[in-house]
């Protein structure tokens, strides 16, 4: 087993190396799906903390479960639904009141938001006075991104593994290992 010990401890870092790799990686897409909405999110309640109204503020209408475009939804500080461009179903959704409280005292607050079933939308909510901003964006092609990042750390990890196993036979070919 003394002898075992070290490959066994190669292999367990080249498992964490390549799981460290992939874990890194998808936060950091995860992270970038958040641009530009921190931007549109901020922008938007700074405008509205000036004295401009939501209704000059937010333009175009979003499909937020077809389109890879930003969308703004501007809510009172009830939570309820002031004007948006981010529609589903031809409504402006309803996010949890518990999500745009957490945009009180920060810069802002960025979730991962589920309005329905196959709709996944990196969204940014946002203090201002009187409101709450929130900005999103589809993360359907953040999730393309990280199923091919798996894919490709699952690729490199087991030839590494392989080639791994291949010196490990060699250079104990002919001894018995305990």
């Amino acid at each position: 087993m003394r002898r075992l010990f070290p490959w066994l401890a190669v292999l367990t870092i080249l498992v964490i190396a390549f799981g460290t790799i992939y874990a890194v990686t998808q936060q950091a897409q995860r992270r970038d799906a958040n641009y530009p909405q921190i931007q549109l999110a901020q922008d938007t309640a700074a405008a509205l903390n000036r004295g401009d109204v939501p209704l000059v503020l937010v333009h175009d209408s979003i499909d937020m479960a077809k389109s890879l475009a930003p969308f703004t939804i501007i809510y009172n500080k009830s939570g309820k639904v002031v004007i948006g461009s981010g529609y589903l179903n031809g409504k402006i959704p309803q996010v949890p009141i518990g999500v745009l409280d957490a945009a009180n005292g920060k810069p802002y607050h960025a979730i991962t938001w589920q309005p329905e079933t196959k709709v996944r939308i990196a969204a940014v909510a946002v203090a201002a006075k009187d409101y709450y901003v929130l900005s999103g964006r589809s993360l359907t092609e953040v999730e393309k991104n990280k199923a091919h990042t798996l894919q490709l750390t699952l690729i490199g990890g087991l030839i590494s593994v392989m080639l791994f196993a291949v010196v490990f036979i060699l250079s104990n070919s002919g001894e018995e290992i305990y």
